[in-house]
């Protein structure tokens, strides 16, 4: 028998015979190297290959120490990829947080957006009141954005109607909502990133100021915007007026970023806060707060069509922006406007109701006599007479003279029914400047006289209250504070009186008439001693004097300021 060779067993057809014949040594052979590279091919054990290359080629020269990359160990395998699933678990917490905090703002109840009161058809009183087939198909068609309710139509027509009570809010006409609900849908703002645009009345700056604001708006960055600055008197230096706003605003110890004297009505500084939200809102965004009646709505009409031009998203919010009028609390909750192309939003917000401001103790039609509709004009008293040492003295009966050797001392001075000033000591020279709404009477008379006249005439010659009825209903001036003014220099105003929700009065120790005109005028420093009578919850407030007009301007003195308080100081924009 032929002797079995190696190409028979490669033969297919006895292929299947000669695998039961066993060759030990190709076997042996073949095994060994491709158990080995199966076992150490794969590209992490770099480390390992190296070490059976150098065992299989002992001749080859050793790698120098140092070199290579270190192959990583289970350890930190396992570390590694319990650190990509913990990363991966905290993502998905702040993607999940992120959804539920949003909705804070933004209400699934659909608003009017006049007054941002929540829509109903069913009381025809109540705000947000719509007609039930006018809600429908607006709903039909997911139009309800565009729905404006009964009361801001109304108010658009110049009715005042008042929809806010409780504490800060008003005596007169329907009360849907409390003041302190009002406060506290601004409450989540200290918890939110968010810029905050705060308006301030220049005619009434401490009553609408807002002391504790840093509840509402908590560590956020503020704007602080003067507005109403087109009803200060002509000749009024505004760099003056900056500078006293910034030095009353640093006493707050707020982080104020800028203050800018602004217009709704005129324009006047609106593009410069335009230009500053722009800059400092930072994907964040912007809420419009301010007391009641501050202007807020105006303001955000005013920014819109100053915004228009450049942005045309916030010339489309143009066509729904909230509804303005004279009655505090006319805005009802937030009212969310697309006004900008980065997608943030800005929103009106309801004013915050402060029960120490005149408009709180007023009934609802007599609002109207507290807001000031044209440009201040002071009215001081008493009215000297150019070569005369007479003054011009109002009584109840009408117009006389006296003899003006004792000055102001001992009369009385009525501002409407709201305040009255008993001057128990003052210079020969003093003067007192009303500054405020025209349609409030200033009105003198000796202090033993005042009781008597005031009961008389309060009502009808002395308004606001306006009518015997609501004279009847009337507390009074309930409140008496005594005030004991110190006069260094005679060439200057010592101070203003401000009532909160009215205006203020300038005390001048030497009338600036009698100054300019005789020397002889300029008496020593003395004091000035003034008992104030106003409604109850009215709050009084004693501050340096706002430099209004061209006499003001020459007057206020700049306070030198050290290099930290330089950099550190809002800027002014006006």
């Amino acid at each position: 028998m032929a002797p079995k060779t190696l190409s028979s067993f490669l033969c297919p057809f006895t292929l299947p015979y000669t695998l039961t014949i066993p060759t030990p040594k190709i076997l042996t052979l073949h095994s060994k190297p491709t158990l080995t590279l199966c076992r150490y091919s794969h590209p992490q054990n770099t480390h390992r290959k190296s070490s059976v290359s150098q065992t299989q080629y002992p001749n080859s020269p050793p790698e120098p120490a140092g070199t290579g990359a270190a192959a990583p160990t289970p350890g930190d395998r396992f570390l590694e990829r319990h650190r990509s699933v913990e990363a991966a678990k905290v993502l998905l917490k702040e993607k999940k947080k992120k959804k539920k905090e949003k909705p804070k703002v933004t209400t699934t109840v659909a608003c009017c957006y006049g007054c941002g009161a929540p829509l109903q058809t069913s009381e025809p009183d109540a705000p947000g009141y719509s007609d039930p087939e006018t809600y429908a198909l607006k709903k039909k068609h997911h139009q309800l954005r565009s729905v404006i309710c009964g009361r801001c139509k109304l108010l658009s027509h110049g009715h005042m109607i008042t929809a806010v009570g409780g504490n800060g809010g008003y005596s007169g006409g329907k009360q849907f909502i409390m003041a302190e609900e009002l406060r506290e849908k601004l409450s989540h703002l200290r918890h939110e990133k968010a810029l905050i645009v705060k308006l301030v009345d220049i005619v009434d700056f401490n009553g609408s100021f807002l002391a504790r604001v840093r509840d509402l708006a908590g560590a956020n960055p503020i704007i602080l915007v003067v507005t109403k600055v087109d009803l200060l008197p002509k000749g009024t230096d505004f760099n003056c007026i900056g500078d006293w706003v910034i030095e009353a605003t640093a006493k707050k110890k707020l982080n104020v970023l800028s203050v800018h004297l602004t217009s709704a009505k005129s324009l006047v500084g609106v593009a410069g806060v335009a230009s500053e939200i722009q800059k400092e809102k930072k994907g964040r965004d912007v809420y419009v707060m301010g007391s009641a009646n501050v202007g807020k709505s105006a303001f955000i009409s005013a920014f819109l069509k100053m915004m228009a031009d450049k942005d045309p998203v916030a010339a489309s919010a143009q066509k729904y922006k909230p509804i303005q009028s004279a009655v505090p609390g006319t805005t009802l909750g937030p009212i969310q406007i697309n006004a900008f192309l980065g997608g943030e939003k800005l929103y009106d917000t309801p004013g915050v109701h402060l029960h120490h401001r005149q408009a709180a103790v007023v009934h609802s039609e007599d609002l109207p006599a507290l807001a000031p509709q044209s440009r201040l004009r002071g009215q001081s008293f008493p009215v000297y007479l150019f070569g005369s040492e007479k003054s011009q003295v109002s009584s109840g009966n009408g117009t006389g003279e006296k003899d003006n050797s004792n000055g102001l001392t001992g009369y009385s001075i009525f501002w409407g029914g709201l305040v009255r000033v008993d001057i128990l000591k003052a210079l020969p020279e003093t003067r007192l400047t009303f500054y405020g709404p025209k349609s409030l009477q200033i009105h003198m008379v000796p202090t033993d006289m005042a009781d008597e006249f005031y009961q008389k005439e309060v009502g009808v010659l002395l308004t606001p209250p306006t009518g015997k009825q609501r004279a009847d209903e009337w507390r009074g001036l309930e409140t008496e504070r005594q005030l004991q003014i110190k006069v260094e220099d005679v060439e200057r105003p010592a101070c203003d009186v401000a009532i909160s929700g009215l205006g203020w009065i300038t005390v001048e120790p030497v009338s600036r008439v009698l100054t300019s005109s005789d020397t002889s005028a300029k008496g020593a420093a003395g004091e000035v001693h003034l008992a104030v009578h106003v409604p109850k919850p009215v709050e009084i407030f004693v501050r340096s004097p706002l430099p209004v007009g061209k006499s003001g301007a020459e007057c206020y003195q700049y306070r030198e300021l050290t290099e930290k308080e330089e950099e550190d100081r809002p800027k002014l924009h006006f």
